[in-house]
């Protein structure tokens, strides 16, 4: 075997797929859980060993990265009501704990699964560079400025020591199976599913290419730094969601005004904390879904993917 690699949140929807991905590679796949169980056919797989931990107690972490060459970060808390109140604690507390074992384990590099939108809103005449903006930028979002600490996180553990980091901005991922995509075809056969009018640039990147990349990112040499990870032509959320429908022969979003989208995210926000349920739709993500964001990809296909089996969501739909 090459090289062991620890992924974290393998019990969840990214860390999963990716796990599924590598079975049967000549990698060693180490693969953290905390109270979910990790799906049994991933689970009997060949070099394949579970370890349970708290990311909230380092003691607990100890063990899964002894002697592993890479993890790959994906666990995190998702579908609950008032992110912002938990978000600093799972998306940046959780990660310098980790990268914290990391070193100490002289694990040698830390993949981080981010987002574009921690660079703030971006266009196509203006996209996102890769840049590392300063810590005391703030987003407009939790989910983007505590996944911008925790980038931050891991940049300050590699100077002081030799780990090589690599952060994964990824464009929005869609691939049948993936747990966002799952869920607005689940609301669109039942005419649920919104939409504001405006239209919003996004930068999508089919779930293959996305493990492609990751693959990539864990098997190449002289990787360091930020990668933006997305597909060749980007397009707007709205066109997205339409060309599914299409694809699903259901019916298209309803057009709503930006503030009936929030009101609609407060009430289920409401529900939530009310019944004590999941909250899929919340406030802190609207307003991380109204950030236009597109990429240059021009570093991934240099060094880390050169070519794509889903350039454009054109291609892409087969997919879904």
């Amino acid at each position: 075997m090459d090289r062991s690699v620890l992924i974290t949140g393998a019990a969840g929807n990214l860390g999963g797929f990716l796990a599924r991905h590598l079975l049967g590679s000549d990698l060693e796949l180490r693969l953290m859980y905390h109270h979910r169980p990790i799906a049994e056919d991933i689970t009997q797989g060949k070099d394949v060993r579970c370890f349970p931990a708290d990311l909230a107690r380092p003691e607990t972490l100890r063990e899964a990265c002894r002697g592993v060459d890479c993890i790959v970060h994906f666990a995190g808390v998702l579908f609950r009501p008032r992110p912002e109140r938990f978000l600093p604690r799972t998306n940046t507390e959780y990660v310098r704990n980790l990268v914290g074992v990391a070193v100490q384990s002289g694990v040698k590099r830390f993949i981080l699964v981010s987002f574009p939108q921690v660079e703030g809103p971006t266009t196509p005449e203006h996209p996102a560079t890769g840049r590392r903006p300063a810590e005391n930028d703030v987003p407009i979002s939790a989910h983007a400025r505590t996944r911008l600490q925790a980038e931050h996180c891991v940049f300050c553990a590699a100077e002081a020591s030799t780990l090589e980091p690599v952060i994964l901005r990824a464009g929005t991922i869609y691939g049948r199976g993936v747990l966002m995509v799952e869920a607005a075809r689940w609301l669109m056969q039942r005419r649920l599913l919104a939409v504001w009018p405006q239209p919003t640039w996004y930068h999508f990147l089919s779930i293959m290419d996305f493990l492609a990349a990751a693959e990539a990112a864990v098997r190449k040499q002289a990787l360091h730094g930020v990668y933006n990870v997305g597909d060749d032509q980007p397009a707007t959320i709205q066109d997205f969601l339409d060309r599914a429908a299409d694809h699903w022969r259901l019916p298209r979003p309803w057009r709503v005004p930006k503030a009936l989208v929030h009101v609609g995210a407060a009430c289920v926000e409401f529900g939530a904390l009310v019944l004590r349920t999941p909250a899929p739709f919340t406030r802190d993500f609207v307003r991380l879904g109204m950030v236009p964001h597109v990429m240059d990809t021009a570093r991934m296909r240099r060094e880390l993917l050169p070519s794509l089996t889903y350039p454009t969501i054109n291609e892409g739909m087969s997919a879904m």
